[in-house]
């Protein structure tokens, strides 16, 4: 089966934001528009085709990203400024990711395999901090944007004062491309600032666009921002600066030139606005075809050779080998493990065998499925730049890279965030509990933020995840998915062990009991690093006072210290642990001595070092009438928390108290329930994990007594 779409008329995007920014609503509508789906669905009345899953239906927020495929081709206008269709000539996969925190990873692996992004913006509240969250993750995974602020036909709706967040708070480098025509509940439309055109609504359910000419009151604003645009554009191309120094004018296609090769180097983030619910989103479709890459626009994907290691490059190209990255798992209740994947170099076919290259191990290709939304379309072949899900694969998980056997490759692997917060959880009744370990496992496989381990001394099964809202999202789906009732334990906090100081750590481990005894002698040093560093094993015996045989079993006994903790049985983290002499018997020394000599002597050391722990601290944002403003600073206060900033947000009786603080996640466990309390339920937050931080003396007290008296319960 031959490419339908070239590589140059692909686009993968994403769709990101903060919470309720309406980045679903925006996605609904633009599938709408493309004739992939016949009904817009809401968001609020749980119709959305892109919250799929029950439970973001109900909620009203997104927790899985969602995938779909849909076709495009620019607006036209006739004579008398009506809109034209006409033939779809692009592909444009979509990925509409969630914004609440918790799901963060969602948005982290989606931005690894797009190409571009649009940021959505809520016009009434500007830059939020999930904004900020998406805006750096796109950052660091080089991702060109563009800027989408909606709801700026709502009350308090606000272009202008939004465009200026985002110069202030991610980019001043952000610049419209667009101006709206009107405000609030009389938006009429928009000016386009390469077109020279205005588009305004056409009928009163807002569902058509007509082409017509700028109006006349507008003529000063569209000179003043045409100018700003102009000018920051041709930065971006030497003779495009000297054809406007010498003419001060350069035609649309080559502003259109300068503007696409400024968003595509990350120099620039054009901007447009509207009400993501009307057709204004076809006009974002267009700006989408204009200014993001297609594949062939971003840097070739960069790997290594698994055998040599040495790095490779594969361009976006049919011909070459294959190599793709999957970068999510789900658990379909109709067709079993979907792997989401995107091919990078070459094509795949069904029926054919593929080369999990983190893995080793070869798997068959039964099944290729294109997703639109839990809609799924089978397909024969998948070529370069394309995003498709793999039905069956036994072995693939989140990360893995699949590649040609004669051609193998490892791409750079996703890292996720270690989880913040745990719950116990026990099945209610015998027959849950083998349903319960299935169930776990797979919601583990599909989610690489939720961890599920046994703890040692008690047996109980411990859930760990980003958040509150992520632990009872995933004790829903449980229920609801795999029909396992459980009951959850308090929520416990991740907390960390480290040290203040540079100590020295010695055991020499013999037993002899008749026979052949045990001998395993280890001195080792540690020392701390800063926040953040991790852990870091340094071998420096010299002359064989250790045997090299013995150094991975003392490593190991390490590693299991620094898992399980000395202080209270938390992580250790931030430190560097040097072994650097030993001894060894020619006959009784082995592994397993080895290895807890290394053990005991790490916790010599680590009792000298001066121990204290480490609390995650969350960055808190609150928006809050005026009047609760002080019941809520005084909360918070007493919460530990530290305030950092506050402002005001909106105009007139639309502004509002915007609070931000730090504050230790322990002390915000039930939060939404006091806000709800303290404000007549006026008031809302969002919070993210910020760092780790040093816990107070007193506070440190508490919880190794806490940690002390349910030992001695266990024993």
């Amino acid at each position: 089966m031959p490419r339908q779409y070239p590589l140059k008329k692909t686009r993968n995007i994403g769709i990101i934001a903060h919470i309720d920014a309406g980045k679903t609503t925006t996605t609904e509508r633009i599938l709408f528009y493309t004739g992939i789906s016949h009904k817009i669905g809401e968001v609020h009345e749980g119709e959305a085709v892109m919250d799929w899953m029950d439970q973001e239906q109900e909620r009203g927020i997104t927790i899985t990203s969602a995938a779909t495929t849909c076709f495009w081709s620019p607006l036209s206008f006739d004579e008398s400024g009506k809109m034209q269709s006409g033939e779809k000539e692009y592909r444009i996969n979509i990925i509409d990711t969630p914004g609440h925190v918790d799901f963060t990873v969602e948005v982290e692996r989606s931005l690894r395999v797009l190409d571009g992004g649009v940021v959505v913006f809520d016009g009434k509240m500007g830059v939020e901090p999930q904004s900020e969250t998406v805006w750096r993750q796109a950052d660091k995974y080089k991702v060109p944007r563009i800027c989408f602020i909606n709801k700026i036909n709502q009350t308090g709706g606000d272009f202008y004062k939004s465009l200026e967040s985002i110069n202030n708070r991610l980019s001043p480098h952000a610049l419209p491309i667009t101006i709206p025509v009107g405000t609030e509940k009389d938006l009429e439309g928009l000016i386009d600032l390469v077109e020279m055109k205005a588009y305004l609504y056409a009928n009163d359910d807002h569902t058509e666009l007509k082409e017509t000419d700028i109006p006349e009151n507008m003529k000063d604003e569209v000179k003043k921002y045409y100018s700003m645009l102009i000018e920051k554009a041709v930065e971006f191309d030497d003779k495009l600066m000297e054809i406007f120094l010498e003419d001060g004018e350069i035609s649309k296609d080559e502003l259109k030139y300068a503007i696409r090769k400024g968003t595509l180097e990350g120099k620039m983030f054009p901007v447009t606005g509207g009400d993501g619910r009307s057709v204004i989103v076809t006009k974002l479709l267009d700006n989408v075809l204009d200014y993001l890459p297609s594949p062939v626009d971003v840097a070739a994907v960069e790997g290594i050779d698994p055998k040599t290691e040495d790095k490779i490059i594969r361009e976006a190209d049919d011909e070459k080998p294959f190599s793709a990255l999957a970068f999510k798992i789900a658990v379909d209740p109709y067709v079993g493990k979907l792997c989401f994947f995107r091919v990078y170099s070459g094509s795949l076919k069904v029926g054919s065998y593929v080369y999990n290259s983190t893995k080793g191990k070869k798997e068959r290709i039964g099944r290729i499925v294109r997703l639109h939304s839990n809609k799924r379309e089978e397909v024969g072949e998948v070529f370069a730049g394309d995003i498709a899900a793999i039905i069956g694969l036994k072995n693939t998980t989140t990360g893995d890279t699949l590649c040609d056997e004669k051609d193998p490759i490892i791409l750079e692997k996703i890292v996720f965030p270690e989880p913040v917060i745990s719950v116990a959880v026990e099945p209610k009744t015998k027959a849950d509990q083998e349903k319960m370990s299935i169930a776990l496992k797979k919601l583990a496989e599909e989610d690489p933020t939720f961890q599920v381990k046994t703890d040692d001394e008690t047996l109980e099964t411990i859930i760990a995840g980003m958040g509150e809202l992520h632990l009872e999202v995933l004790v829903e789906r449980m229920k609801r998915e795999f029909k396992v009732e459980a009951n959850v334990g308090k929520p416990r906090v991740a907390y960390r062990e480290t040290i203040d100081q540079k100590a020295d750590g010695e055991e020499k481990y013999v037993r002899q009991s008749g026979g052949r005894g045990q001998y395993g002698h280890v001195i080792l040093s540690i020392e701390p690093m800063d926040g953040g560093s991790g852990f870091e094993f340094v071998d420096e015996i010299k002359g064989g006072r250790i045997p090299s045989e013995f150094i991975p079993a003392v490593e190991k006994g390490i590693n299991e210290a620094v898992n399980s903790g000395v202080l209270a049985g938390y992580p250790v983290t931030d430190l560097r642990v040097r072994l650097y002499d030993g001894s060894f018997h020619e006959v009784d020394s082995s592994e397993a001595a080895f290895k807890i000599a290394g053990s005991k002597a790490f916790k010599k050391a680590f009792r000298n070092a001066k121990p204290y722990l480490l609390e995650p601290i969350v960055k808190v944002e609150v928006v809050t009438p005026e009047s609760s403003m002080g019941d809520v600073v005084g909360d918070l206060n007493s919460r530990r928390g530290v305030i950092e900033n506050m402002e005001d947000r909106g105009e007139g009786n639309a502004v509002v108290k915007v609070i931000s603080a730090k504050v230790p996640l322990s002390s915000m466990f039930g939060y939404a329930t006091t806000l709800r309390s303290i404000s007549q339920g006026r008031a809302n937050y969002s919070m993210e994990f910020s760092h780790y931080e040093r816990v107070p003396a007193n506070v440190e007290q508490e919880i190794l007594g806490e940690s002390k008296v349910k030992e001695e319960e266990d024993e």
